[in-house]
């Protein structure tokens, strides 16, 4: 009996009795899968999870809320136990995996971005470099010589998850290249946090692990060079690194961002080899007298073309994509969960920590990438991106001034316990006003400078 084409000349496919092979879950699920597609949808998770944390943490419940993420979780393997309060899980453990995200986005801005080419990554560098200083010299010039001025790094970084929500938000009325040079400055940011971290917020280090975790990134660029493609390889290998790092003493995220930036770009396999395999395995299904020698060659066909197919993408962007949901939807918004969930009132929002950090953010930030962005174009070293004003570039520039996951993360590293309530209500109300100030500016500005008036 010959067997019917599963894959006929439509764009739907078929059962092996003819009827549609979409489930009807699948069509229930589209409006949700609709919404997690949108540029701006991990933004508006991330922010309603930051109010829930902040509604119950201001709520009759808020002892049980604070208790939940105290919880001990550990895991024993033998002799070994690792336990740490779930709050470390998340901010250690889950977090890493968003630093390797984030060390995917860099390596992909350093291979084939903006920062490929020095010319077009001048701006947004020296851009990122007066966000990052600015904010952190406002924020000393309010705590020098004070006990909270070890969190200096607080208002430095940007949060590229709510900047590209509102953007998207904006609508096309955004120049495009504005998204790029924010977009680009917010990378450029997560490196400066990272830089950060891994040295300003280390201690002890223990160089017997630190030295294990050297050989683990060794062991990583072993295995690339073998050739090995098994990803639970990876995943066991990283596991070990994240173990390693945190032994040592360093913070563990710096392992997601390295293990990010060793992520191969390049496909294996080049695009003609998925061709000539398609064809082939066509050829054989089209040919198909289904003897049993014959269809068990053409399951080893079938196969064959869905290795293909996955080799021809680079392992960066298949971990990108894939991980890229899990990351909006689930890690930060699980961490703004256990961290956004602070106690606001009138004397916390006036304490000089509050405000050095509400003030780094919501005036550092633009003051800084406007005044070093003028000085790269004055220098002759680079120009603004066609369709950007300086008031535009301004109003972007209050628009990066949205901290909240990194400066909520460096809060957490940086200050104490009886300082770290006031930096996480400094980081909240100062991504705050940025953002409410960015869109307001950015809305009128774009609107008053359209060249045809249009919304």
């Amino acid at each position: 009996m010959k067997i019917p084409e599963w894959l006929p000349d439509t764009h739907r496919p078929t059962r092996p009795d003819g009827g549609p092979a979409e489930p009807i879950i699948t069509r229930l699920a589209e409006p949700f899968a609709r919404f997690f597609k949108v540029e701006a949808a991990g933004g508006i998770v991330l922010l309603c999870c930051a109010l829930i944390a902040l509604g119950l943490a201001n709520s009759p419940w808020a002892a049980s809320f604070a208790s939940l993420w105290q919880i001990p979780v550990g895991l024993t393997i033998g002799g070994f136990t690792l336990e740490l309060s779930l709050l470390h899980w998340i901010n250690d453990g889950a977090m890493t995996i968003f630093f390797f995200v984030v060390g995917i986005e860099i390596k992909r801005e350093l291979v084939h971005g903006e920062l490929r080419e020095l010319r077009n990554a001048v701006l947004p560098v020296v851009a990122a470099l007066g966000g990052m200083l600015v904010p952190a010299a406002i924020f000393l010039l309010f705590q020098h010589g004070e006990s909270g001025a070890n969190g200096w790094a607080i208002p430095m970084a940007t949060d590229i998850a709510f900047v590209a929500g509102f953007l998207a938000l904006l609508g096309s009325r955004v120049p495009f290249g504005l998204k790029i040079l924010i977009l680009t400055l917010a990378i450029i940011d997560d490196i400066g946090a990272v830089l950060v971290i891994a040295v300003a917020f280390t201690d002890h280090i223990s160089l017997p692990m630190l030295g294990w975790s050297g050989a683990g990134l060794g062991l990583t660029l072993l295995c690339r060079w073998l050739g090995v493609r098994t990803v639970p390889v990876y995943v066991l290998i990283g596991a070990g690194i994240w173990l390693a790092v945190l032994m040592a003493g360093v913070h563990a995220t710096v392992a997601g961002v390295a293990l990010g930036l060793l992520t191969p770009s390049n496909p294996w396999l080049a695009e003609r080899s998925l061709l000539n395999v398609l064809s082939g395995t066509e050829r054989r299904l089209r040919e198909d007298r289904a003897t049993p020698d014959e269809m068990e060659h053409h399951e080893e066909a079938v196969y064959l073309l869905g290795a293909a197919a996955q080799e021809t993408i680079s392992p960066l962007d298949r971990l990108e994509t894939a991980l890229h949901p899990w990351v909006a939807f689930v890690i930060m918004p699980l961490f703004a969960l256990a961290n956004a969930g602070v106690r606001v009132d009138l004397a916390a929002l006036a304490h000089p920590v509050s405000m050095a950090t509400a003030a780094g953010l919501a005036l550092g930030k633009p003051l800084g990438i406007v005044t070093f962005s003028a000085l790269a174009v004055r220098l002759g070293w680079a120009r603004l991106p066609e369709g950007v004003s300086w008031k535009v570039l301004a109003a972007a520039g209050c628009l990066a001034g949205i901290g909240f996951t990194m400066s909520l993360f460096i809060a957490d590293l940086a200050l104490g316990d009886e300082l770290l309530e006031f930096g996480k209500i400094g980081a909240l109300a100062g991504s705050a006003i940025s953002a409410m100030a960015g869109c307001a500016l950015l809305s009128w500005l774009l609107r008053k400078e359209s060249p045809r008036g249009t919304p």
